[in-house]
């Protein structure tokens, strides 16, 4: 069969110009070469980034198809494609070209609400890492990123009758606020009980609970209650 590189360059380092693509040796018959010639010389993917390396501490050089380069300057010219860098978020995988992924694109690939706490997996005894808000996760370290989320631990201050009462739920039923103002709740027909909140969640922010009603906490929320003996 014949060789379908013939002509345009060959696999074997004989030749008077040199270059390296993915770390292995060529043999190149003319000065320039472009973008297109070097992945198919290298046996690389058409559509994928080509880069020219640079000495530090310029940054490597991205190569487009019919962009040119001489390979007569100085040293062996040396070629590599960007890896995609994988990366798990709740068990579905993605892939990136960026070595850097931040939280807020974690969460926006990941359909992850803000009541939700992003973790990155590490390997035990040590404990997961929690990815905060606007960081930075570098992707090109060993290993795949794993990435899940959590429902954030819920710590609310409401202040019944005056007191603050610390609350770990995202809401509160009226027998509970009850419990909070009296300490118990007495279901005797002959006792009633009224309850008021304000400060609370839009698009009502006050307003009267009744027997079996709950209403959603927010921080610093305000309950009245007062009892009644109908006896």
């Amino acid at each position: 069969m014949e060789n379908p590189n013939k002509g345009a360059g060959f696999s074997t380092a004989d030749k008077e110009l040199q270059i390296t693509i993915e770390d292995k040796l060529y043999g190149w018959d003319r000065q320039y070469i472009t973008g297109k010639e070097v992945k198919l010389l290298g046996g690389l993917p058409a559509d994928s980034e080509l880069f020219l390396t640079v000495s530090e501490p310029w940054k490597d050089e991205p190569i487009e198809n019919e962009e040119e380069v001489d390979l007569a300057r100085p040293g062996i010219e040396g070629f590599y494609v960007k890896k995609k860098l994988e990366f798990i978020i709740n068990g579905k995988s993605f892939e990136t070209d960026r070595q850097y992924i931040l939280e807020s694109e974690i969460r926006r690939l990941g359909y992850i609400s803000e009541d939700f706490d992003i973790f990155l997996s590490i390997h035990g005894p040590y404990e997961d890492e929690l990815i905060k808000e606007n960081e930075r996760v570098d992707l090109a370290r060993p290993g795949v990123e794993h990435f899940y989320s959590k429902e954030k631990p819920v710590e609310f201050i409401i202040i019944v009758n005056t007191r603050d009462k610390d609350w770990k739920e995202k809401t509160i039923s009226f027998e509970q606020v009850v419990v909070l103002a009296y300490g118990s709740y007495d279901p005797n027909p002959n006792k009633g009980y009224t309850v008021t909140y304000c400060r609370g969640h839009e698009p009502k922010p006050e307003g009267t609970m009744i027997k079996g009603s709950v209403v959603r906490v927010k921080n610093k929320m305000v309950f009245d209650v007062s009892a009644t003996d109908k006896s």
